[in-house]
């Protein structure tokens, strides 16, 4: 993979996108109301893991109604991340990725998707050092993830979920040859 930039700045500041994608933009409208309301429904967090990935489908139907409610409520009544994501990765099927999926789709402001592309990005540009193959994340990848797309969304005034995707996609212009590689 080759740099586009000189800088994850330039490349943001030239390929920045404000666009949503048509599904995920109907799923952040559908979703509108779970902040306000203090929780999400089975039926929406079958939605929201699905759209991240369907392989653990069959995971994420083991969980109840019941369980999926009281936890979203723990999940949206804290301001501490860590709970956050303890919280939701607690939830059958659900890793951090899907975690910041979820996150990202009620929140699109302050979250966006931790994904191998967008990892990939970042470390290219070195602004995180850690893991260049973009997989298997921890808490601490996240939260420092959290905070880079963060800062470059304030920096550019847009949502954190502007920055994400726009870095996912510029991965995807610079790629070469398979997304998963053996480690």
């Amino acid at each position: 993979m080759k740099k586009e930039y000189k800088t994850i700045e330039e490349l943001l500041k030239n390929k920045l996108s404000k666009k949503e994608e048509p599904k995920a933009l109907n799923l952040i409208y559908r979703l509108k109301n779970v902040k306000k309301r203090g929780y999400f429904t089975k039926k929406e967090f079958l939605e929201m893991g699905m759209w991240k990935s369907s392989r653990p489908k069959k995971h994420y139907l083991k969980n109840s109604e019941r369980e999926i409610i009281s936890i979203s409520k723990k999940v949206l009544s804290t301001q501490f991340e860590k709970r956050r994501i303890e919280l939701l990765t607690n939830i059958a099927g659900v890793n951090i990725p899907t975690a910041s999926a979820i996150l990202t789709l009620i929140d699109t402001q302050n979250y966006g998707v931790i994904d191998i592309r967008v990892w990939q990005i970042l470390y290219l540009y070195g602004a995180v050092k850690t893991k260049p193959h973009g997989t298997n994340f921890n808490f601490k990848n996240w939260y420092n993830y959290l905070m880079k797309i963060r800062y470059y969304a304030r920096k550019f005034k847009v949502s954190a979920r502007d920055v994400e995707r726009t870095l996912f996609f510029a991965h995807q212009n610079v790629q070469l040859g398979n997304l998963y590689k053996s480690k």
